[in-house]
């Protein structure tokens, strides 16, 4: 029953844990988690911003206190030797009380670590017969306690449960798990108010036996206690942030997979991943608990989550092998050994005739002695093993293919596909080398690296984008990988990250999405799982555009319509492109200025090619040179406003045009890039809306709108008697004293090249040290949906093919 927030009891004013009573999860903490007093405070502030009092935390044996009790048994024939190691053993145990506890809170362990150790030592005499799982038992038992300990002392009242208690295996059924009496154990032994700490690795028969779960048992103790709990999720904290493409510390190009289906990462346990292991994920198949693998050692880090997920996680491919294995062949197997082999032993694989089963070496003594017991005759070899592992990928011929390529003229005893259809194997009669790991995982993984994509902004543009995704999907190589996964308007958004169905996006986002606010849009983005997270910002809106520090923060990639970014303040800009920098984040503004048009890009390049870039100028607004280019006094400027007002060729309030703004950011957008630093107050700007329009609502303005007449006829007039035309030009120079930078309306030759352009068209001109005498100019639409979301894709493509090649360096912190 779970308690009243009120009646929770806390040991000291330090924070606590979370005083939410929620549904149950549970934590479990490997050894390297546990190592020494720092890695054990650390984790102490793991479950301080993690963990409520109804959560359940299990424990592995602190650093490699169990290889220490396994060598105690190597030397039972040597008492000085046995005892200079029980002695470093029980000095390591003294140390970290000592080190985390004060004098008295330290007493009650120290004395019952004494206990122990003269426990072990009685059993010497007798080779430890029937004492060893007792005495690895002390490993797991002194962990929990120094842990309940130190949670008493600085955080919450906690409980050290001993899984003897907790955890009976039904001795006469193959030592399963006896569910119903686990269960009522579990339930007896959980303390109300208090932190309930749990032994891993450690169980019982129904006699009192110890018995222990195997190497790497705490796991499974974790998803047992997660079972006969009905917890929600469980952590596994380890010494790496999730499971990887194969292992990290020897394929150095391995990629974090963020999402895995349950079924491919227990195809994953049982070849013999070093993070999950084989009956990890067994308890939670009967119940919706999802599995998490995290790092202890950077906690802010996503780690893997392992559950029932869509398409996407499921197209996931990964590498592991195995050079610990045994081939039994034997042509005695009868259906009934190999149903027991089967139970017991959990083989790898079984030759299609039944003559011959591949075992893990942990099981191989208990497998030969059951054999023998049987009068089998058998032989046995070491084999190694490599095994490409994704969902039903023995149907997926062209990774098969690429796998047969890759063990090429090796000398491969056999290739076969898994029975359940999760994995191709691959054996070999000889350890399999670190090389060839890495050239199988480089040819089967090459185009798995996935990629989310967010849309915020479905206005027109946002939409013609939409449109032409599909087609880009299917037929650029390089958005192989990308999938469609939020879509965002002002108010509302669609977040998937099973994937969106691009051709019935915007339907689905009219049916499933839900208002938002920005925190909330963070918080759904920063769970992201994915390689890569990309965001395009096809939004006018400045208060959106004040999200991309936190974009770039989370390592987000951001591809931008929006010119706000840009054209803040300098402080703002430098911290945004510092931020990009540190992170790795990407930021492309292709479009912001131009539409489609490269002029971005013929900046880049001239820097990149070592010129500089002494004049920008041009005509940056297609509403401007639309206008500019019709009116030649046919129509008052009035009428031609509304005109194009009507044609779309404006802002729903075209005083957002004609105030310049625009135009201003655009030229200092151009201006950063060609590597000047300013701010917007320092382009003049000359508004073409009169002061008494300004502040009236768009109808008011509208209904006044001919008093722009008079000034536009004055301007045009005075413009033909020079021969010339009106522009709305916009100029930035370099000068020996820094720059002039303005925007405004300026009075043309006919025969200027800004003069003669098509409606709508933008112009820009480019001087340089090498192009001083015949500028560099770049003329082109400047606006519409196809030509912008036509660049937006181009900046995607682009993108893309660099976050191909990316690779992250892996990290692993734990005590080795």
């Amino acid at each position: 029953m779970q308690q009243q927030v009120q009646n929770i009891e806390f040991n000291s004013s330090l924070n606590p844990l979370k005083q939410i009573e929620v549904t149950t999860n549970v934590h479990k903490f490997g050894g390297s988690s546990l190592a020494n007093a720092q890695c054990i405070m650390r984790v102490v502030e793991i479950i301080k911003d993690n963990a409520t009092l109804n959560d359940f935390i299990v424990v592995s044996a602190n650093g490699k206190t169990t290889d220490q009790l396994f060598a105690l048994f190597e030397s039972t024939d040597n008492k000085e030797q046995f005892t200079v190691q029980l002695a470093r053993l029980k000095n390591t145990q003294t140390a970290l009380i000592h080190e985390l506890l004060d004098s008295s809170q330290a007493s009650k362990l120290l004395q019952q670590i004494d206990e122990d150790v003269a426990f072990i030592d009685s059993q010497f005499t007798n080779s430890f017969k029937n004492s060893r799982n007792d005495v690895l038992a002390f490993g797991e038992l002194w962990s929990a306690r120094l842990l309940a300990t130190v949670l008493n002392q600085n955080v919450c009242k906690a409980n050290a449960i001993d899984a003897r208690k907790v955890l009976i295996l039904d001795s006469t059924n193959n030592f399963q798990l006896n569910e119903q009496l686990s269960k009522q154990n579990i339930v007896l032994e959980k303390s109300a108010n208090q932190l309930n700490i749990l032994t891993g690795f450690i169980a019982s028969d129904e006699q009192g036996n110890s018995h222990t779960l195997g190497r790497n048992g705490s796991d499974y103790s974790a998803t047992i206690a997660a079972h006969l709990l009905n917890a929600k999720n469980v952590t596994l904290w380890t010494d790496v942030n999730g499971v990887y493409s194969a292992d990290p510390r020897i394929v150095n190009t391995a990629r974090k997979l963020f999402r895995l289906e349950n079924s491919v990462a227990k195809e994953l346990g049982r070849l013999g991943n070093p993070i999950l292991h084989a009956n990890t994920l067994n308890p939670l198949t009967t119940h919706n608990i999802h599995l998490n693998v995290a790092s202890s050692f950077a906690p802010q880090d996503s780690g893997t989550e392992i559950g029932a997920f869509g398409e996407i996680a499921k197209s996931e491919i990964s590498v592991t092998h195995n050079n610990e294995l045994i081939k039994i062949d034997s042509n005695e197997f009868t259906a009934k050994i190999l149903e027991q082999i089967n139970t017991r032993f959990q083989p790898i694989y079984q030759c299609q005739n039944k003559t011959c089963i591949v075992i893990s070496q942990q099981f191989a003594d208990l497998a030969l002695q059951y054999l023998q017991e049987q009068n089998i005759n058998l032989t046995t070899k070491n084999v190694s093993l490599i095994a490409v592992v994704g969902y039903q990928i023995a149907n997926r011929g062209e990774i098969k293919a690429r796998f047969k390529r890759a063990l090429k003229h090796t000398d491969i005893a056999q290739f076969v596909g898994s029975s359940n259809g999760h994995s191709l194997l691959a054996f070999f009669e000889h350890e399999s080398s670190v090389e060839l790991i890495n050239k199988v995982h480089s040819q089967v993984t090459k185009d798995s690296r996935n990629i989310g994509l967010v849309i915020a902004g479905l206005g027109n543009i946002g939409k013609r984008f939409l449109e032409m995704l599909p087609q880009q999907l299917s037929r650029v190589p390089a958005l192989e990988n990308v999938h469609l996964v939020g879509l965002a308007s002002s108010k509302q958004a669609l977040i998937n990250t099973d994937g969106i169905e691009v051709s019935k996006a915007l339907e689905l986002f009219q049916q499933d999405s839900l208002a938002y606010d920005n925190q909330l849009l963070l918080d759904w983005l920063s769970q992201h799982p994915y390689d890569e997270l990309v965001l395009v910002d096809i939004t006018p809106s400045e208060q959106f555009s004040n999200l991309y520090q936190a974009f770039f923060e989370q390592g987000i990639h951001v591809i931008s319509a929006n010119k706000c970014a840009g054209a803040s303040s300098t402080a703002t800009y430098k911290k945004l492109l510092s931020t990009q920098y540190n992170t790795g984040s990407q930021w492309l503004v292709n479009t912001t200025v131009g539409a489609g048009l490269p002029v971005n890009y013929a900046i880049n390049d001239l820097l990149n090619s070592g010129d500089t870039i002494n004049e920008v100028a041009g005509i940056f607004s297609g509403t401007l040179s639309w206008l500019f280019s019709n009116f030649d006094g046919s129509l008052a400027f009035s009428q031609l406003l509304l005109n194009a007002l009507e044609q779309g060729f404006t802002e729903p309030d075209p005083r957002d045009d004609l105030s310049g703004l625009d135009v201003q950011r655009k030229l200092l957008i151009l201006a950063r890039l060609a590597g000047f630093e300013l701010e917007l107050e320092d382009i003049d700007c000359q508004n073409l809306v009169p002061n008494s329009l300004i502040g009236l609502s768009v109808d008011e303005f509208l209904g006044q709108v001919n008093l722009l007449d008079q000034y536009f006829a004055n301007k045009l007039q005075e413009a033909q008697q020079q021969n010339g035309c009106l522009r709305y030009v916009a100029r930035f120079s370099k000068t020996e004293s820094g720059y002039n930078a303005r925007v405004g309306l300026e009075i043309l030759a006919n025969d200027h090249a800004f003069a003669n352009l098509t409606p709508c068209d933008n112009i820009f001109l480019l001087t340089t040290n090498w192009y001083q005498d015949n500028p560099l100019i770049i003329q082109g639409p400047g606006a519409g949906r196809d030509v912008t979301a036509g660049g937006l894709h181009s900046d995607l493509v682009n993108l893309c093919r660099e976050l191909a090649v990316k690779t992250k360096e892996v990290e692993i912190k734990g005590i080795n």
